[in-house]
């Protein structure tokens, strides 16, 4: 079971990644954000950081859709990421092992070619 302090740790192992100051956990490379705590909306309410669900970066709506369809125990969406490269993830539906996965993918998925050259074994 992953919480927070393990997300904490996984993204900031990767190279050249940036943490946000926010309520929660807000992590970058290059401006790009790649994991970052849930920020929980309902209507007539204050928004809610949820540090047990991470917004993840996937990429593209097809990566999207296999998340969701074939792990739905883990990964799922609200209207609000209608449209976006972006999932929900459980954190306790997910070991560390399977989160460091996930985090570095959402890593490689948005840091520039440019940053690469110096990193190419990162999160191996």
């Amino acid at each position: 079971m992953a919480d927070a302090d393990d997300v904490r740790r996984v993204a900031l192992a990767l190279p050249h990644t940036v943490e946000i100051a926010s309520d929660g956990f807000d992590f970058r490379v290059a401006d790009k954000g790649f994991v970052w705590s849930y920020p929980e909306r309902r209507p007539g309410k204050p928004r809610v950081i949820r540090l047990d669900i991470a917004v993840l970066f996937v990429g593209d709506e097809a990566e999207k859709q296999a998340l969701l369809l074939g792990e739905p125990e883990v990964f799922f969406t609200t209207p609000g990421y209608d449209g976006l490269p972006l999932v929900l993830l459980r954190l306790a539906a997910v070991d560390v092992d399977r989160l460091t996965e996930l985090v570095t993918d959402a890593w490689r998925m948005r840091v520039p070619d440019s940053l690469l050259g110096d990193t190419a074994g990162a999160g191996k």
